[in-house]
């Protein structure tokens, strides 16, 4: 089947606690029939899925995640309907919601004239919602008392592990107290002779080990009823074999001087406060590691004032749709993609182009939703909205970049998901290894070796240490305007040697400007310009629009020429204010035998510098010449001499003959030039470049050089229009400067440092962990204590990506 044909959804989970379980999840979603590809990422809380929907839905994906134990999140709305008269008017609007795909459940009720909607946010939005209703005859708008935002699920669970936290806290303190006071260098401290009784721990520790602990007995059930083992298993083995242990110990007791008897209550109690310690601190930073989307969010505008029915009217940016006519006033953000009916501005786009100075716009002219109006008043007609807008695209990309696996995690998955039973293995043996050998018939002390065990060796570090990196780096790159389409061209783009860059649009500007006017007769230069705009005026040739721009462009006003023929191949010919002019080539001098001897020389250095020149003849008599030429953008020198500086080779490739080529490439420091290349030969030059064993990054336009960004290790398209997130590329640079190129190779090269520091320090966090553990040098509270906080310096470690500085010399 065609990867046209198949269809992509994100799916919200919530439940995962280690990569054993994104792992199960993944592998259980890849089992069912017609799924091409399935992705869970563990940082993200999210599964992708590539499946073909004639063969399966994503109503299988969500049963198949919830057999497995785990919810797939839903977002409620609530909005008001107006214009149901009837039972059937609300039966059909409900029966309308419920076949859209993404919507669980709608619900609509006549007589509060309200629909509630259980919705998957990645697939359907309201605004979706709201022209399905429209297109069955009625109307919907957003509830004023709802909150139709839907709320953070991820905020309410960070909000429910700080009570729990709290909670456990309270009960733990005082064993933790009663435990300090055990040690022979802590006897001075004082302990109060009712935390020492073991039936006054039983009381603290059970509210802390089944109602705190609750969780993990949960997700350890339905990891085993699955036939596989997570982190939960074994936390719930550990604190289970202290506790029960502590319980046999306490009723043995009876009868006896029970403040004598070895008790483990305060190991199961305050493991479980640092791991649920560790979980908090770790969703607090993997929700600061999407800050780029939250940025990227709230660039868009909230609200926009449109005119409906004669009305001006200020509605909520989803309700806006395509067509609406929008009044945007001096200071505002633009709400949506859109064309100017009326009215002029300048508009500041600095946000998508990187450009500071804001860009004159107007009637005819498009404007990109969330770039900000800076003095005029403008009316805009609504062309793209909601999920189409140019903006709405960027964060669509960055989403899926931060969604995806890079390779390097393939390996870490492959080791969470065999870890948990080794661990187990492991702490077995160490138990009798204890009990029989170390120190024969001590239960106790063999038993607190086990749990030391089982819980140093957690491997949350291990399945958090690429998702949360590959989410940091592309959410920065997308900060400075570079967008990885994946986890893989993140993690490819550090080995690239080879930079090939299209010349075009690229290292040049893409349009010709006026750059030299030469005036040799005795005529006044401005009269000179005056003649040869007025000329050009009528012709429809890019040249010709460059002549006549840049001779506007110094306050000169044309004439109407009275006569006008332009001669294909040649020039022109025209005639202004009573006199013929002759625009063009020395063939059309020659042609009408004008002496040209005096030109030779300044034509031929004009157009060794990459300039393309035309002479003018005025009555018949040679006057001068103007140039023009696609200037080289002023950052590309400095850009192209920091891909050198990082060793890398820059080779730029163009249709232009020899001449031109070599002026543009010795003008910006570039070594090698390859000219005279039709789009379809840059393919192959790219892979004859790649046979030298070369790992090549091509940088072009995106459209044109399409086959060539295919053919290459790394596409990268330069795109500044409304549609720069849907080129064909592994990576968009959204700006226009090519300091974009070694930004991204940059921000590559940190990003794969960042994640093998952290699979480094997961690896060997568990590895020198668990011996310690198992040779007696770990108490069982200090290894949980390590093992939460291992994750969370993991995640951290990631979160420096968010500091790094792009777009400097020194990188």
């Amino acid at each position: 089947m065609s990867d046209a044909a198949l269809k992509e959804v994100q799916l919200p989970i919530s439940g995962m606690t280690c990569a054993a379980c994104s792992s199960r999840i993944e592998k259980g979603l890849n089992k069912l029939d017609g799924v091409q590809e399935a992705n869970v990422n563990l940082a993200l809380e999210k599964a992708s899925v590539k499946y073909n929907p004639d063969v399966t839905s994503v109503e299988a994906f969500e049963k198949k995640i919830e057999d497995l134990g785990y919810t797939v999140v839903s977002e409620k709305a609530e909005f008001e309907l107006l214009g149901m008269t009837c039972a059937t008017c609300s039966q059909r609007i409900e029966k309308g919601l419920n076949k859209m795909a993404g919507v669980k459940k709608a619900v609509v009720n006549l007589a509060l004239e309200t629909a509630t909607v259980e919705y998957n946010p990645e697939q359907v939005s309201v605004q979706d919602m709201f022209k399905k209703v429209e297109n069955l005859g009625y109307q919907a708008k957003v509830k004023q008392d709802a909150e139709n935002e839907g709320a953070d699920y991820r905020e309410k669970e960070i909000e429910k592990q700080k009570g729990k936290f709290i909670f456990s806290l309270i009960l733990s303190l005082p064993l933790f107290w009663s435990m300090v006071g055990h040690f022979e260098f802590t006897q001075f401290i004082y302990v109060p002779d009712m935390f020492m009784n073991p039936w006054v721990q039983l009381a603290l520790a059970t509210p802390v080990q089944f109602f705190i602990g609750k969780q993990f007995y949960v997700g350890a059930y339905k990891a085993l009823k699955n036939k596989s083992a997570n982190m939960d298993v074994l936390v719930a083995l550990g604190t289970s074999a202290a506790y029960f242990y502590s319980l046999y110990q306490s009723i043995l007791s009876i009868g006896t001087n029970a403040h004598m008897v070895e008790l483990y209550y305060e190991t199961s109690a305050i493991l479980i406060t640092l791991i649920i310690l560790g979980k908090l601190f770790e969703a607090r930073a993997k929700g600061r590691s999407s800050e780029a989307i939250k940025k990227l969010m709230g660039l868009q505008a909230k609200t926009a004032t449109v005119l409906r029915n004669g009305e001006e009217l200020e509605i909520p940016l989803e309700d806006v749709l395509v067509g609406d006519i929008i009044y945007v006033k001096p200071g505002e953000k633009i709400p949506v993609d859109g064309e100017i009916t009326e009215g002029q501005s300048a508009l500041d786009e600095s946000m998508l182009t990187g450009e500071s100075v804001p860009v004159d716009k107007s009637v005819g002219d498009t404007v990109i939703g969330s770039t900000i109006n800076k003095n005029g008043f403008l009316k805009i007609k609504a062309t793209k909205v909601g999920k189409d807008t140019a903006l709405s695209q960027i964060i669509k990309v960055v989403e899926e970049a931060q969604g995806s696996k890079a390779p390097i995690q393939r390996l870490a998955d492959k080791i969470s998901g065999i870890f948990v039973p080794i661990v187990v293995s492991i702490a077995v043996i160490t138990f009798f290894v204890w009990y029989l050998w170390v120190s024969p018939g001590e239960f106790a002390e063999a038993l607190e070796k086990l749990i030391a065990v089982l819980v140093i060796a957690c491997p949350c570090a291990l399945g958090l240490a690429t998702p949360t990196s590959i989410m940091a780096g592309s959410g920065r790159a997308a900060e400075y305007g570079v967008l990885f389409k994946g986890g893989e061209h993140l993690e490819l783009t550090h080995e690239i040697t080879t930079v090939v860059l299209d010349k075009t649009g690229t290292v040049t500007h893409g349009k010709p400007v006026l750059t030299d006017v030469i005036v040799e007769g005795n005529m006044e230069e401005d009269t000179f310009l005056q003649l040869s705009g007025s000329a050009e005026r009528q012709s429809e040739h890019p040249l010709a629009e460059a002549i006549v721009k840049g001779i506007k462009e110094k306050g000169i006003t044309l004439l109407n020429p009275e006569e006008f023929e332009a001669i294909p191949g040649f020039g022109i010919k025209a005639r202004v204010d009573g006199k013929d002019l002759l625009i063009g080539t020395r063939r059309l001098m020659q042609k009408y035998e004008i002496d040209i001897d005096t030109a030779q020389a300044k034509m031929e250095s004009l157009e060794d510098n990459g300039k393309t020149a035309m002479l003018v003849a005025v009555d018949e008599q040679y006057m001068g010449i103007v140039a023009v030429a696609d200037t080289v953008k002023e950052t590309s020198k400095e850009a192209i001499k920091r891909l050198k500086d990082m060793g890398l080779e820059v080779v730029m490739i163009t249709g232009d003959n020899k001449r031109t080529a070599q002026a543009i490439a010795d003008e910006v420091g570039i070594d090698a030039a390859i000219a005279e290349v039709l789009p379809e030969g840059k393919a192959d030059e790219v892979k004859k470049l790649q046979e030298q064993g070369k790992k090549v990054a091509m940088v072009g336009d995106g459209i044109n050089d399409a086959p060539a960004l295919a053919v290459a290790d790394i596409g990268m398209a330069i795109g500044t229009g409304t549609d720069v997130a849907m080129e064909a590329a592994d990576i968009t640079l959204m700006r226009g400067d090519l300091n974009s190129i070694a930004d991204a190779i940059l921000m590559s090269k940190k990003t794969i440092r960042n994640i093998r520091q952290n699979l480094f320090w997961a690896f060997a966090y568990n590895t020198l962990g668990i011996p310690v553990a198992a040779l007696g040098f770990l108490a069982p509270w200090l290894a949980g204590a390590a093992m939460a906080f291992s994750s969370v310096s993991v995640v951290l470690n990631a979160l420096r990506l968010q500091r790094v500085k792009l777009n400097e010399k020194n990188g």
